[in-house]
């Protein structure tokens, strides 16, 4: 069987045998599907020469960590006709967190093992080691700290491959770092996979990304300055987790939402968050550009229906205020509340979701590109009189929209609370969300320039 058709930069990442390889790679040109090649044919080597060979796969999530074994190592073992054994297995960790990881075995004992990256998996190997996408993984520092003593023993190999996520991280400590530093180092950006023969349109790719920054950073492998981001990337990598995201994954607990308004050219956006314990579980992100008011209506409605709902935050600024007033119509003023973004008030916003992410107690999705940019556009700067404000250049994906009701949503997660009772809005929406439970509100104040209790912060038992 004829093997795969490489391009010349693939062919030269093949045929590089240094022991430390890092390659800065475009997205869509098959990093991933090379290194995995890499792999398999290590493991195929091995087999017929008799002896074994061990590599660990640590990639940014679960997901991916199953693309690489499935849609790379399987793939290319299959390719070749070796004959090999598929396996998974749960590892707990410290922090007791469980991860799951997949493995294939070979008759000599050769394998290979896929799991997400974290300092305890990458700790508990010692193994030939490809970091997938390392510029994306939480930790990356202490992942580096905790996996460079485990591949110092002489012979093992480390591959690295990944497009950059701005300038806090390992991923560009190593390849920007003077002098030699013992690695070999790969830069191929869009322009030379193109060069080298690979079908991809880069002008109708340019259009439709539709952020210049984007742009650059992800296909012209351009470093991105993060010191007036809000969010850094390693907060928002350090955030992201496979299950986030997911409706299907809610557990019946309480719900608190964001809702930022948006009518023509920025979203209309609902953010679902489930507390679990300390944490705030994404549970789904509602997105529509250009609804109709009733559209955005019966979206806000479905969500009560869908969810245990103890309070939502709304943006109240301009066109905001009759949404907001007929949502507290139909779902009572306790659990609705107008948020007005004024200057104080968007600092209290953005200060308490940042607390959010700085101490690890929200999940969001993961791989969600749009998502990762307008979390990470946000920007603070000082105004003319000294006083902060919050810009995020408008472009086909909004003033930071997805931010904005991702801080609302923590928010209204902050609030004091009550017991009451409640029953879905629909019978089918489930059992289990019928009886007393807690929920959060506050009174009512006449005064709109008073910062809403939610927006301060105030905790529990704090009234």
């Amino acid at each position: 069987m004829p093997g795969p058709v490489l391009y010349p930069y693939q062919q030269r990442w093949l045929e590089d045998d240094s022991r430390f390889k890092i390659g800065m790679m475009s997205r869509q040109i098959g990093k991933t599907f090379t290194t995995t090649l890499e792999i398999a044919l290590d493991m195929v080597a091995a087999e017929m020469e008799g002896r074994r060979t061990r590599w660990v796969i640590l990639s940014r999530g679960e997901r991916q960590a199953r693309e690489a074994m499935e849609e790379g190592v399987k793939l290319h073992l299959h390719a070749m006709g070796a004959a090999f054994q598929g396996a998974e297995d749960v590892f707990h960790l410290e922090d007791r967190t469980t991860v799951r990881a997949l493995e294939v075995s070979m008759a000599h004992g050769s394998r290979v093992t896929a799991l997400p990256a974290n300092p305890d998996t990458a700790r508990g190997f010692s193994a030939n080691v490809f970091l997938d996408e390392f510029a994306f993984h939480a930790d990356s520092r202490k992942i580096w700290a905790a996996l460079f003593p485990v591949i110092s023993k002489p012979g093992l190999k480390l591959r690295i491959v990944s497009t950059p996520n701005g300038k806090g991280n390992k991923f560009y400590d190593l390849m920007t770092a003077d002098g030699d530093t013992g690695w070999s180092r790969h830069t191929v950006d869009i322009y030379q996979a193109v060069a080298d023969g690979l079908d991809r349109p880069i002008e109708d790719l340019k259009k439709s990304c539709g952020d210049p920054d984007a742009w650059a950073q992800e296909y012209e492998l351009q470093w991105l300055d993060e010191a007036s981001a809000w969010l850094s990337f390693d907060l928002i990598n350090a955030a992201e987790h496979d299950r986030a995201g997911i409706p299907e994954n809610y557990t019946g607990g309480p719900v608190y939402v964001g809702v930022d308004i948006g009518r023509r050219h920025d979203l209309f956006v609902i953010w679902v968050v489930e507390e679990v314990g300390d944490v705030l579980w994404t549970r789904e992100i509602v997105e529509r550009r250009g609804a109709t008011f009733a559209e955005q209506d019966a979206l806000l409605d479905d969500v009560f229906a869908r969810y245990r709902v103890l309070r939502c935050c709304m943006d109240q600024t301009g066109m905001g205020e009759k949404p907001v007033e007929d949502a507290q119509n139909r779902h009572g003023s306790s659990r609705v509340e107008g948020v007005l973004f004024t200057g104080p008030n968007k600092l209290a916003l953005a200060t308490l979701g940042k607390q959010a992410f700085e101490d690890r107690r929200i999940r969001i999705p993961m791989s969600n590109e749009p998502l990762r940019r307008d979390l990470h556009k946000l920007q603070k700067v000082s105004g003319p009189t000294g006083a902060p404000r919050f810009v995020a250049e408008s472009d086909s994906g909004g003033h930071a929209d997805r931010a904005w009701a991702c801080f609302l949503a923590v928010s209204a997660a902050a609030s004091p609370h009550m017991e009451y009772g409640y029953a879905p809005a629909r019978p089918e929406a489930g059992g289990l969300y019928r009886g007393p439970h807690r929920m959060r509100m506050r009174p009512d104040f006449d005064d709109e320039d008073f910062p809403p209790r939610s927006v301060l912060g105030f905790k529990p038992g704090a009234w």
